[in-house]
């Protein structure tokens, strides 16, 4: 009950965040009227003088445990927000707004990973969790209006990052959603993102591996021109050895089976180099990095080395 107080007195309504800009996090409510059933919560730091252009900076809440209780995401993504993570880290450095959605991940619903955004989760077809990546990218539609009678205007595009869970989530968000992303970063991705190919091998990939249901889930062939001008940092820590592949919530035993065949059973270093390998013979603009010294976290210089990424990305003339 102590932590719940502690998270209400930080979090403003919107009317008052509006009045005293000074109130740097603000929860905005479900709306299912505008295409959203779970709440979201919005960072907005000092605009930095001579800072890049605005852009809202999107990381997904990833509480790493299920829980049927939604206060519980909701406090982690309330510190996600506000005092930890890549994206918190990368606002303040940039001046940037951040959203960070407070997604659910229910116990009650087996090997349904929604802070992954997995297929189970890709797959629901009805009740509050149908297609949480398009209410997420109703909650930005959301924000960048808000953002704008802040006088905090933003591109109609998003930066989108995340660690772990919402690493994977940022991945696949960028694959579902080509056309939104101007730029995407993400790391401790246990060796393997998807990879934008329909099979290799003679074997099918479908999602969250790869392309060959991806009309089929989205409704729309696979944009690959747009994809394939997106910047891309992904990064992992040469001591990290959390494999989420290993385990059922994460990959079922087919999705895990093919990941071993085609990529390697052992994450560091095999199987993180067998897809930078696929992304090489593809030509994409996907930067790969591996962090020595390092396991399953961040620390100072990756925060640093992601907004700067993302300062590089934003400040670059775009290519149409």
């Amino acid at each position: 009950m102590r932590t719940c107080g502690a998270i209400t007195s930080i979090l403003v309504s919107f009317a008052v965040f509006r009045a005293a800009i000074a109130a740097e996090l603000v929860e905005m409510p479900a709306d299912s009227q505008k295409g959203f059933e779970f709440p979201y919560l919005l960072f907005v730091p000092k605009q930095v003088e001579g800072g890049p252009p605005q852009y809202l900076l999107i990381e997904t809440n990833n509480t790493g445990i299920p829980d049927d209780n939604l206060e519980v995401h909701r406090a982690a993504a309330v510190r996600a927000a506000k005092d930890s993570g890549v994206g918190n880290a990368v606002a303040n450095h940039l001046g940037i707004p951040l959203l960070v959605p407070v997604f659910p991940r229910p116990k009650s619903i087996e090997n349904v990973y929604t802070h992954m955004l997995d297929r189970d989760t890709i797959l629901i077809r009805e009740g509050p969790l149908r297609r949480i990546d398009l209410q997420l990218v109703a909650m930005a539609h959301d924000a960048k209006h808000r953002l704008a009678d802040l006088g905090r205007p933003v591109s109609d595009k998003v930066l989108i990052t995340g660690f772990s869970a919402s690493g994977k989530f940022a991945n696949h968000f960028t694959f579902l959603h080509p056309e939104l992303v101007a730029a995407a970063a993400y790391g401790g991705l246990n060796g393997f993102i998807m990879v934008p190919l329909q099979e290799m091998r003679s074997e099918r990939l479908e999602f969250p591996l790869g392309l060959s249901d991806y009309e089929q889930i989205t409704g729309r062939p696979f944009d690959r021109a747009t994809y394939s001008r997106i910047p891309q940092f992904a990064y992992m820590g040469e001591q990290d050895d959390n494999d989420a592949v290993l385990y059922d919530d994460g990959y079922p035993e087919p999705e895990r089976s093919l990941i071993f065949k085609l990529f390697g059973r052992k994450m560091m270093p095999d199987r993180w180099e067998a897809v930078q390998a696929v992304y090489r013979e593809q030509k994409l603009p996907v930067q790969f990095k591996t962090y020595s010294a390092i396991g399953h976290g961040t620390d100072r210089r990756i925060n640093a080395d992601v907004a700067d990424f993302f300062r590089r990305v934003i400040q670059q003339p775009r290519k149409t």
